[in-house]
């Protein structure tokens, strides 16, 4: 995050696309691979970089390791906290990876300090310290805490700065790449840098820091260091920034005030770093496959940035005070005695400053692709499916007996590069469909950069899977083709399969798959109101379609097809589910814990985050430490052991089915004590 910096790219066009006959022509392919009941058929089509035939093996240590990759320093405390926090407080040890030096202009003074002279040296050491004093006091200990400070190796003979810090069996572990913020030959580096063949940069070299010498990086560069780091920590959770922020058209005035590139609502140094970082995942998967080694296991996650100022905020106030204290010990102050010369943080975020910044970045955090955890089938023989992406892939884990809540090894099903949230929906003899938003480009230097919907179905109930097929795009041209958000389908009475997809206008586009397999034209849903992604789309009980959306202002729902009466605003998704009254939508209202319910049912499940809903009704969410909790029967249970959870869990029936933080599904039925 630097609030201070005006990013320039180029505006985008904004339309309403209605409808855009898109094709879904199948992908043909010989069967790949030997998996019993879940062969796909290799894919002809090439992505980024190769897409591996189906049916490669995983790699399965169940360690956790958590890895985040940000642009400047205090992006990983404004906008991917409080999930940092809960994985290291559970003990998962983390690396940290910032690619810019975060100098800027080299002023570190706050409204009514005196100027100083510019330092850039100083100001990148000043934000470094803070960072140690902010990771000192997550870890529970005093902010000028001693860190160890050395030298890390990079591919190509290139070095960095590390910080490392232990404390009570947890670790964390900050790499300072040091690339510039600002170039002599265009203002932003890293979007130049993404874009341009011919640019180098040279890295700054901070103040106090072990590093003696700077280093040169081309595009190509950057992405092989960050790939040799994520082989040598291979991490089972990656987190990244927004390398896809929704268009947003401001007036000059505010869009120079709130630091968002022309056009988008981010930061110009955010998208970029988040491109490169995603093409190093790409690359790091298709590296090691081409190789003859096993698919990384790792679960990633991209967080939203500057869009959180724009939406209603999430956070309820005790999350909101813990997180926002995180950045205090980061903002420090020029009168504290911290053993760093060149200032002891970044002072204009110190104090009560990021509550009181009316941009509002700190009093949310919401992922890019909120999907709904993984998409959970149950077999004939009453054991239980789940489906998720692991390594950018699809794949499948297996219970090993009904109701035992362990998993078996990953099946892999292909189909990457994938963004990653599946959608899924059954149809009615039982075969499985998995919608996900796949990575067809992602090339830089000017190339296309493109995602399009694909499809993966089973040919039979329980059986092999057909060709993944791609399903294209609502929006016309790669730009507004990447703001599209996670697919989420229903499976209607008559046997039809709707589709709806967040699209570039922030309203929602739907795709209708006939009985007898083919698919219609995208079209978008009627109305102007825009909403967030994180869809929810149920049948009720007299056979009609509904779709609900958190809006700006309200909830947005659709009933078959037309905009319906608004809801009371929601901070995050909402989730709906047949009930004695009629259809309920529970969730939590803006910058609160409480739960909401527009029926009959009322039930103390005070947290934060998205709420799951099944039959009964039950619930499913966090509490407000972060913990799975689960409402069932007028009892309500808190999830204790097992790996931390991330990202969203999923219900069937009674049954809460996550992925922790070694990559690995978790089970937890309270009412029958099993726990995974």
């Amino acid at each position: 995050m630097d609030d201070r910096s005006e990013p320039r790219t180029g505006l985008p066009r904004r339309r309403r696309v209605l409808a855009a006959a898109i094709g879904a022509a199948a992908l043909a392919g010989p069967l790949a691979g030997s998996l019993a009941g879940c062969s796909v058929p290799a894919p002809r089509r090439t992505g980024p970089t190769a897409d591996p035939a189906p049916g490669m093996p995983i790699a399965s240590s169940r360690r956790a390791q958590l890895m985040q990759f940000a642009a400047h320093p205090d992006d990983d405390l404004y906008f991917m906290n409080p999930d940092t926090q809960r994985m290291v407080d559970s003990g998962v040890p983390l690396v940290s990876v910032y690619v810019t030096a975060g100098e800027h202009t080299g002023k570190n003074w706050i409204e009514g300090m005196p100027q100083t002279a510019p330092d850039k040296a100083a100001y990148s050491s000043a934000r470094h310290q803070g960072l140690r004093q902010a990771y000192a006091t997550l870890l529970g200990l005093d902010p000028f805490t001693p860190w160890q400070k050395g030298v890390t190796p990079l591919r190509a003979g290139r070095s960095a700065e590390i910080n490392t810090l232990t404390h009570g069996g947890r670790r964390v572990e900050l790499i300072f790449l040091n690339l510039p913020m600002h170039t002599t030959r265009r203002y932003m580096a890293l979007p130049a840098l993404w874009n341009d063949r011919a640019l180098e940069l040279r890295t700054h070299l901070s103040a106090d820091s072990p590093v003696d010498r700077s280093h040169t990086y081309d595009h190509d560069q950057l992405i092989d260091v960050l790939v040799g780091l994520l082989d040598r920590y291979r991490p089972t959770v990656v987190q990244t920034l927004d390398p896809d922020p929704d268009i947003q058209l401001s007036d000059e005035a505010t869009r120079k005030r709130d630091s968002e590139q022309a056009g988008y609502s981010d930061h110009g140094d955010h998208t970029a770093v988040a491109c490169f970082s995603w093409a190093a995942l790409i690359r790091w998967v298709a590296d090691t496959a081409r190789s003859g080694g096993t698919i990384p296991a790792f679960v990633a996650t991209a967080f939203r940035g500057y869009y959180n100022r724009h939406w209603p905020k999430n956070l309820p106030p005790q999350v909101l005070k813990e997180k926002a204290g995180h950045l205090v010990p980061y903002g420090g102050d020029p009168s504290w005695q911290c053993g760093n010369p060149s200032g002891c943080g970044d002072y204009s975020v110190g104090g009560d400053r990021p509550l009181t910044n009316k941009k509002g970045w700190v009093r949310a955090t919401h992922y890019r692709w909120p999907g709904k955890g993984p998409a959970v089938v149950e077999r004939p023989d009453g054991r239980l499916d789940a489906y998720g992406v692991l390594g950018l892939r699809a794949v499948r884990w297996r219970e090993t007996e009904k109701g035992s809540g362990r998993w078996g090894e990953p099946d892999d099903l292909g189909g990457g590069p994938l963004a990653p949230a599946l959608g899924s929906a059954a149809l009615p003899d039982g075969r499985v469909l998995l919608f996900g938003v796949r990575f067809a480009a992602l090339t830089g230097h000017g190339g296309a950069n493109r995602r399009e919907v694909v499809l993966l179905e089973q040919r039979s109930p329980d059986g092999p899977f057909l060709a993944w097929r791609g399903l294209g795009n609502p929006e016309r041209g790669d730009d507004r083709g990447r703001r599209i958000g996670v697919p989420v389908a229903v499976a209607a009475d008559d046997g039809r399969v709707h589709l709806f997809v967040r699209d570039a206008d922030k309203g929602v586009s739907t795709r209708v798959r006939e009985v007898g397999g083919a698919w219609s034209a995208w079209r978008a849903l009627e109305g102007d109101a825009e909403v967030q992604d994180g869809l929810d789309a149920v049948v009720d009980d007299a056979g009609r379609v509904l779709v609900l959306a958190a809006g700006r202002e309200s909830v947005v729902h659709w009933i078959d097809g037309t905009l319906s009466d608004p809801l009371p605003a929601a901070g995050d998704p909402v989730a709906a589910v047949p009930g004695a009254d009629g259809l309920e939508v529970f969730y939590r209202k803006p910058a609160a814990g409480e739960l909401l319910s527009t029926g009959s049912t009322v039930v103390r499940f005070d947290g934060h985050g998205p709420v799951a809903a099944a039959a009964g009704p039950v619930l499913l969410g966090r509490d407000l430490r972060g913990r799975v909790q689960l409402h069932e029967g007028g009892r309500l249970f808190t999830r204790t052991q097992g790996a931390v959870a991330v990202q969203n869990a999923a219900l069937s029936g009674t049954t809460a089915v996550g992925l922790g933080a070694d990559a690995h599904p978790w089970s937890w039925r309270p009412s029958l004590g099993t726990q995974g």
